[in-house]
């Protein structure tokens, strides 16, 4: 297949300022796009394309000694079987789960299984994405219709290679790295059975070996791939047990940990070639400003610097290193416009939400039942509540770092972003080259949370445009300064709740709540209540609003749960009761809540001062409930003392893994709870560095966190993203426990600094 993917499909959300794009929506594109291929160009050719293009993939990864399958694992002479990853490595540990379930499935040596990352290309476009987001787009049903030929060339036409959105472990993993590993090994099993002329089902694996235990003979995989690969893989193979599992579910030691330790590790910002050039850029200081003018002499005066590159909204020094190009960026005084958004502030932004919620013309709408008629039955007792959290911003340790080289017609490219395939699109887009004139090698990243999504993304068109001005390979680096100043942050978000109570009881809910991300269809309403309504108002500021860790999850989860302890006051319960009264008997929710309560201690005595706060939130098919023990220090800031978690995500496939990502995003929570905020002043940004958007520090994170794991057997949960929305409300309501105080506005310090 031609590596020319068809154009992305703006989501019905509200218009971009002028200059600024718009948000694209990737699961739409996988119905909408799939759909046009099929009809135009028929099953056959899907077929055959899909049947080409992963000849196209094994080529790319086999080789000499190696056999390839499915465009995704090799087995080597001497019994190695290598997996390549779709998925990026920027700390999540999720490649190394991934190939657990492999080697699980296959039957292989886990001392033999390595991983690496996939190459960006398009034989690499992970369709296991499409499988598991599909159902939510078009329905079980029209999702099983679809041949896997078809989904493969959906895949492509987005192009997808995503890492993001919990779905590494759910989708990859269940759907790809699981089948596969089966898939082989029955080939396997058929390639000895004819060899050693025996029934298949005498046949048993382990530690990749193929044994007949009647005869004594055996079979290594390195002996046999070559045969199998010949072999048609079944695409609906017979998967183990839970009970036939060896790996899955094993605390197994990150593979990629070692390097990271040792320093052997490269990431964007650390790679090297020859005769490199370093460069760095500014902006303009107000989103959707253009620059005006530039001095070029004071820069071109300090010794190092090279050359000074003027883009449409920014400037760019280039030298022989960093620091020569910094000091000779500070020199310059650019002048930019402010594109019209002077007035653009963060009370602004505050304002116009309120105003266009109390217009009650949402563009969306979800839930159950007539709230309103509801809200006017006798006896109801009415509660109502506002809430606003803030812009947040990724705050990646390691600030962008992408080089690019630009040499007979070819752009290369190497750096960590969250999806190789769609960094080709934009970075030929702007070069003005054709996708296959354009190399991009994928590296591992110091933290992502969603902000290194190409479409959000200025760094690969600035090194596109700057490659093909500079004779040299050149890596633009982000200042710290300029990587806060210009982020692409989870959206200030405005909400009005309202409900009623009888008899101790939500009877009606009602969110309202302004921001550009809909909700709807990604964070689930947990609670059984007769009519219940949550409306989106869709706002947009001059700002590219991204996707945030756990993405809208955090706003809707701090909303709900917050305004839960409110209405369990205002019915005179507890808040552990209250919400387990709302929740179905029996039900998966119940349990995990039940289970933090217990393992928290929940109502038994606490210290004068301290307070202890729940929440549970559902986010990427996994259930998280949390407990906060906190209290005020001497100044008014928060202190959390204690923290426990419970989740509930199906099946853990590497506990030691899932626990740390839980706790780091429980504690991601808490940091942007307490004191995270991107403000905006005149249309620009505010805060510059960590200086004044401060992290959470180590003295002030609860000195451990109690996580524990519900194995459900329920369908695969992600585990990345779900254990940052319930720190938050979980934080408030512990605070007001401890004070009487209720947070409604975040971050806490502001609060209690007003």
């Amino acid at each position: 297949m031609a590596d020319n993917p068809t154009p992305e499909l703006d989501l019905p959300e509200a218009d971009a300022p002028a200059g600024k794009p718009k948000r694209k929506g990737f699961k739409r594109r996988i119905f909408l796009a799939g759909s046009a291929l099929v009809v135009g160009g028929g099953i056959f050719g899907v077929w055959w394309t899909d049947r080409s293009t992963k000849s196209r993939g094994n080529a790319l990864i086999g080789g000499e000694g190696k056999q390839a399958f499915n465009s995704l694992m090799t087995i080597a002479e001497d019994d190695t079987v290598t997996l390549f990853s779709p998925h990026i490595d920027f700390g999540q540990g999720s490649n190394t789960a991934l190939g657990q379930m492999l080697a699980d499935e296959l039957d292989a040596a886990w001392d033999k299984v390595t991983i690496e990352q996939a190459p960006a290309d398009m034989a690499f476009a992970n369709a296991s994405l499409v499988k598991g987001f599909l159902p939510e787009m078009a329905g079980p049903t029209v999702a099983g219709l679809l041949p896997d030929a078809v989904i493969g060339i959906m895949a492509r036409s987005m192009p997808l290679m995503i890492t993001g959105g919990s779905s590494a472990i759910r989708f990859t993993g269940e759907v790809a790295m699981r089948r596969t590993g089966a898939a082989v090994r029955a080939a396997l099993i058929a390639e000895a059975a004819d060899r050693l002329g025996v029934p298949a089902s005498e046949l048993t694996t382990a530690d990749s070996v193929v044994t007949h235990a009647k005869s004594g003979n055996s079979l290594r995989y390195g002996e046999l791939a070559a045969g199998a690969a010949e072999r048609s893989l079944s695409s609906d193979p017979v998967l183990k047990t839970r009970e036939q599992w060896t790996l899955i579910g094993q605390p197994v030691p990150r593979r990629d940990i070692p390097a990271k330790v040792d320093g052997s590790a490269v990431y964007g910002i650390d790679f090297t070639l020859p005769d490199m050039r370093v460069a760095t850029v500014a902006a303009a200081s107000v989103r959707g400003g253009k620059l005006e003018s530039v001095d070029e002499a004071p820069a071109m005066a300090v010794k190092g610097v090279e050359k000074v590159v003027k883009l449409d909204d920014a400037v760019i020094v280039v030298a022989t290193g960093y620091w020569p190009a910094n000091k000779g960026l500070a020199a310059l005084s650019p002048k930019f416009t402010d594109g019209g958004h002077a007035a653009v502030s963060t009370p602004a932004i505050y304002a116009a939400q309120a105003k266009l919620m109390a217009g009650g013309k949402a563009d969306n709408e979800a839930g159950d039942g007539d709230v309103d008629a509801v809200f006017g039955a006798a006896g109801a007792k009415v509660v109502e509540a506002e809430y606003r959290v803030p812009f947040l911003h990724h705050a990646m340790m390691e600030p962008f770092a992408l080089t690019g080289h630009f040499k007979d017609g070819t752009l290369t490219l190497w750096g960590g972003l969250q999806d190789p395939l769609s960094t080709r699109v934009r970075a030929a887009k702007a070069a003005g080259l054709d996708v296959e004139n354009v190399v991009f090698n994928p590296m591992i990243m110091g933290g992502g949370f969603g902000r290194r999504f190409p479409d959000v993304v200025e760094i690969i068109d600035q090194v596109a445009l700057l490659a093909k001005q500079v004779p040299y390979p050149v890596k633009l680096v982000w200042s710290r300064e300029e990587e806060v100043t210009h982020g692409t942050y989870r959206p200030q978000s405005s909400s009005k709740l309202k409900a009623s109570l009888k008899d101790g009881k939500i009877t009606a809910m009602r969110m309202d709540y302004a921001q550009s991300g809909n909700a709807e269809g990604e964070v689930p309403f947990i609670y059984d209540l007769p009519a219940v309504s949550r409306r989106h108002f869709a706002y947009q500021s001059n700002q590219i609003d991204g996707p945030w860790r756990s993405v809208n999850a955090t706003q809707i989860g701090f909303y709900t749960e917050s305004f839960m302890d409110e209405l369990a006051a205002a019915a005179g319960e507890d808040p552990y009761q209250f919400r387990r009264k709302h929740l179905p008997e029996g039900s998966r929710y119940m349990a995990v809540l039940d289970e933090v309560a217990k393992r928290s201690g929940w109502g038994s005595p606490v210290p004068e001062g301290v307070g202890r706060g729940i929440a549970i939130v559902e986010s990427f098919g996994t259930i998280v409930a949390e407990v906060v023990e906190a209290t005020l220090k001497e100044d008014g800031s928060p202190k959390v003392l204690k923290a426990w978690a419970v989740v509930d995500c199906g099946t853990t496939v590497n506990p030691l893994n899932a626990e740390a990502q839980i706790a780091g995003g429980l504690i991601m929570g808490l940091s942007s709870a307490m004191g995270e905020a991107v403000t905006l002043d005149k249309g620009a940004v505010v805060e510059s560095n960590y200086t004044d958007y401060p992290i959470l520090k180590l003295a002030d994170a609860p000195p451990a966190v109690d996580v524990h794991f519900i194995e459900s057997g329920a369908k695969t949960g992600g585990i990345g993203e779900p254990g940052v929305p319930p720190s938050s409300p979980a934080l408030a309501n512990a605070l007001m426990a401890a004070t009487g105080k209720r947070i409604r506005n975040l971050p806490v310090l502001a609060q209690a600094k007003a």
